[in-house]
């Protein structure tokens, strides 16, 4: 085997690893990876449209933003950066990552263009990959439970407030 080949095989994530612990299911995996594609054409496209000026700022906030658009697509669709050689590890490392992790790196990678230069160009550019982090945030906070199970606790709490009642209303006559 190659030196190559091992590389490949260290940088590989393994297939429990990321989706044992998070708890997303894979349709909202999905729907985060492929809003982070999304955002990461939104940012270069509009990146690339900011850096046509001679506004200093706004060029700074585009260069920014077509490097949220590669952090983007190296972290959620490494198949894009076929030509850069550790696209996969890197990958693999953003994989490892919690959810809420992610979140407020692709939040705080959005913001700060917003903050160089506040145009249209910016806010409309980072909206989808700040929407990409806001997804990974929502997962962070868990499933909903269902009705039922909140009916019975809050049954349980009814019957303990009325026990509470009128153990005290019988305690003072």
């Amino acid at each position: 085997m190659s030196s190559q080949d091992e590389q490949f095989q260290a940088a590989a994530p393994a297939p429990e690893a990321s989706t044992a612990d998070d708890g997303m299911t894979w349709w909202y995996r999905w729907l985060c990876r492929i809003a982070g594609v999304i955002g990461g054409l939104s940012c270069a496209c509009a990146g690339l449209w900011n850096c046509v000026t001679i506004n200093p700022m706004n060029i700074a906030a585009g260069v920014w933003m077509m490097l949220n658009a590669f952090v983007l697509f190296l972290c959620e669709a490494p198949f894009c950066c076929q030509f850069i050689e550790f696209a996969n590890a890197v990958a693999a490392r953003a994989d490892k990552l919690r959810p809420w992790q992610k979140a407020a790196f692709y939040c705080g990678m959005a913001v700060f263009p917003v903050i160089l230069s506040l145009t249209l160009t910016t806010l409309f550019g980072n909206a989808i990959a700040f929407a990409t982090g806001v997804l990974y945030g929502l997962s962070a906070l868990g499933k909903k439970g269902d009705a039922i199970s909140y009916a019975r606790i809050h049954q349980q709490q009814k019957q303990m407030d009325e026990e509470k009642l009128t153990g005290t209303v019988e305690g003072q006559s």
